[in-house]
Parts: C-alpha cells; structure tokens; sequence
C-alpha cells in the first residue's frame, strides 16, 4: 500500500480486469439501476452479448430486485463469478489506479480515477462529518434488496461514481499525459453509450495525486472555499450509486460485528471500488429535476406557497426562483430569504408537507418543456426549478446535511458508469 494515500479514504487497489481476447465491448454493460422501465434496453443488450463473457450475467438490473426470482437470479450471479474465476477470465492489477477517459453520447470526454475507498471513511447518514458523504437521503428500503445482492458477492463490481471539488483540476489534470502513451483498453461501448479508455497509473505518479487530494481535504482549504470554519472536511460526495455504496457500508459493519476489531483492516468488505470525477470538468452537467403534482387543485396549492413564504415576490430576483406552471398559465415567484441552501430544498419542504395534509402525488420530471405539459393538465401544476451551480454542491452539503432528494440528474442515461473492473471480496 501506498502510505500517502493513509488517511485520504481513497487509495490504490487490486482490480479485477477481464484478461486479454475478452470481448470488452461485450464484456462492459451500463449501470444496473439505467433504463429499469424500458426492457427493450436491456434485451439489446442481451443480444449483443450472447454467449460471450459479459458483465451482464454478474448484475442484477435494479428492474429484477423486486423479481419472485430474485434469490435465484443472486445465485445465479455468484456462480456466474465464481466460473469466471475459475476459467481465467479474470486478472489482477495489483495495487494500481487506473485513470480514465469516457468519450460521452455527445462527444465531450470525461476524466476520472479507479480506486477503492475506505467504507470507515464514509457515512451515509444526514449531517455526518465523515469524509465521504451521500449528498442525497438515502431511502433504507432500498438498502436490503443490495446487501443480499453484495452480501455472498465474490467480486464486486462498481457503478459508484465519486465527486471531488478540485476547480484547479489538481488531481487529474497532471495525469492527462497518460493518455499519449499505451492503453491499458480503448474500446466502443454498446448502445450508444460512447468509448472508454483506460491507463494504469504509474508508481512514480502516485504521491502527487495523494499530495493533490491531502491539499482539498485541508481544514484551510474547506474555510477558503465555502467560508465554513470549524466543519468537518468533506473530500468527496456521492455522485451516482448512492444505495449500492450504502449497501456496501452495511455489509462490512455486519461483518466487523463478527470480526475482532483488530482484524477489521483485512477484512476485505471495508472497501468498494469507486470512480473519482471531478465535479468542475466541463462534460460533467448538472441538469435540474422538476416536480409535478397531480390529483390537487392548483390555486390551492399556489395559495398555499404564499402562505408559507409571504415575502415571495413575482418576477426572477435574488433568492430562490421557481416557476409555477398549470392550466395554460405560468407564474413565476422568487423567495427572497429562504431557510435552504437551494431553491429545491425551499420547495420540496412545502411540498412534504402540503401533500402530506391534502393528499395528492408527486412526480420527479426531466426536462422543461416534459414538465410544462404535465403541469397544464387538468388538476396538476408543475414547478420548475434553476439549474443547481457546481459552486453549491459542496456547501449545500456540508450545511445542509444532505441535499433534498431527487435535486439533479447528473448527464444523460447512456453516460453513466459501465461495470469494467471489479474487486475480490472473498479469498
């Protein structure tokens, strides 16, 4: 092990890699919780795969978690990676961090590093102090249906992303060299979901990139950037995979309540292999997440805001916009002194507790013009939201807890991670 890299939470891994004549663009499947209400998707997918090694058969699409046959289709996964194992399909990268480039659907290339944290080091509970935080609330229901997918799981395999606030790109950009010389791989990924190269990075590198990230995780530097003194250092934020991180984290503290303390460190369940990206590189977007509401009466609902916020005021001002749209019409209303960090918090507070006394459901919209027809139907009105800044992201998170959920979408479905490396979690 690398000790610069001790008490960052992040550090080097042994990664599982499919050796050589493996197929990667078979190999390689999107993430298991992308396009769960479209099994077109997914039968593509199988179709391309066919017979061939694939990742395919060692996920399971969140569409199956709630399947009669889920307990079958575990097994079936385990197996699928215990003969992977035992025909060789398999090969280890011992102590490495690989950097990576993801040419996305709409041709910007995204940067990021392979690694495993350190679960000690992270917390998904609201408020925490830990340096690795879920930025969104995490809903504990999810969390069981993962833990028995990871819990008997020889191998993990990640869609995990990472966000790191580096507006100097100190961390990665020094390892854009790598990309002159040879690729570890460099392939198309299927359905549309662009090309994925990789490079190990060298020994020599790997000081300047644990020097880099001691420097974001400085009390100073958190003080400087946000103007919060006396917080916890927060280093990185969940990005994506937000539940299978936490069920990662209830694996392992199910396994230390078994293991004497002392052993914990060997335990190969404390890590989870993660990509870092960081939340300033230009082809990472940060798209907002609309809310609709139906079976309400919209004038209500409108007079009900301005009861909770009487100093809402018409028109886009300083503070918290959102726009009310419903029946044909439009209105927009800035809030001028709001209690949260972000316009969503505002709203989605209200909403909890509107919907909460009056009934009615709530739905979580991509895209304007999607939100505006929703809105204008018959009893519904849609509330559309700014864009979250990147300059937020972080202190929202440290001062807010956890940001409310369902606050952004972070890229297109077709961008997000694709299952390539894995880990060993039983020897």
């Amino acid at each position: 092990m690398y000790e610069a890299f001790q008490n960052l939470g992040f550090s080097p891994a042994d990664i599982l890699f499919p050796r050589e004549g493996i197929d990667l663009t078979k190999w390689a499947v999107i993430a298991c919780d992308q396009f769960s209400s479209q099994p077109d998707y997914w039968q593509a997918v199988a179709r391309t795969v066919g017979d061939a090694p694939s990742t395919l058969r060692l996920i399971l699409p969140e569409a199956e978690l709630k399947s009669p046959e889920v307990d079958r289709h575990i097994r079936d996964i385990n197996a699928a990676m215990e003969r992977y194992w035992a025909e060789g399909v398999w090969r280890e990268l011992g102590d490495t961090l690989i950097y990576v480039e993801r040419t996305q659907s709409d041709g910007r290339v995204r940067h990021g590093l392979v690694g495993k944290i350190d679960l000690d080091r992270y917390d998904f509970t609201p408020g925490s102090g830990a340096l690795i935080r879920a930025t969104e609330g995490t809903v504990l229901s999810r969390i069981p249906p993962r833990v028995r997918v990871r819990r008997d799981a020889p191998v993990e395999l990640p869609h995990v992303m990472l966000l790191m606030d580096d507006p100097a790109d100190t961390v990665l950009g020094p390892l854009r060299g790598l990309s002159h010389g040879g690729a570890l791989y460099d392939f198309p990924l299927q359905q549309g979901g662009g090309v994925l190269r990789g490079w190990t990075v060298p020994p020599e590198r790997m000081d300047g990139i644990a020097g880099a990230l001691s420097a974001l995780a400085d009390p100073k530097e958190m003080e400087r950037k946000y103007g919060l003194s006396g917080v916890s250092p927060l280093l990185f934020a969940v990005g994506d995979g937000n539940h299978s991180l936490a069920a990662a984290k209830q694996c392992y503290e199910d396994r230390k309540r078994e293991t004497p303390p002392e052993q914990w460190a060997l335990l190969p369940e404390r890590y989870a292999l993660a990509e870092v990206v960081n939340l300033h590189d230009p082809a990472l977007e940060f798209e907002p997440i609309h809310r609709c509401v139906s079976g309400v009466s919209p004038e209500d609902l409108l007079r009900a805001f301005r009861e909770a916020w009487p100093s809402a005021v018409e028109g886009r001002h300083p503070g918290h916009v959102i726009e009310f749209v419903w029946a044909g019409q439009s209105l927009v209303l800035t809030v001028p002194d709001p209690r949260s960090q972000l316009a969503v918090g505002t709203l989605q507070s209200f909403l909890d507790e509107y919907l909460d006394a009056h009934g009615g459901d709530i739905d979580y919209i991509h895209g304007d013009q999607a939100a505006r027809d929703l809105g204008n139907r018959p009893g519904c009105m849609a509330f559309l939201l700014p864009p979250m800044g990147k300059d937020q992201f972080f202190k929202t998170v440290m001062a807010d807890g956890v940001l409310p959920r369902k606050t952004f979408s972070m890229g297109q479905a077709r961008d997000k991670r694709y299952y390539l490396e894995g880990r060993r979690l039983r020897t």
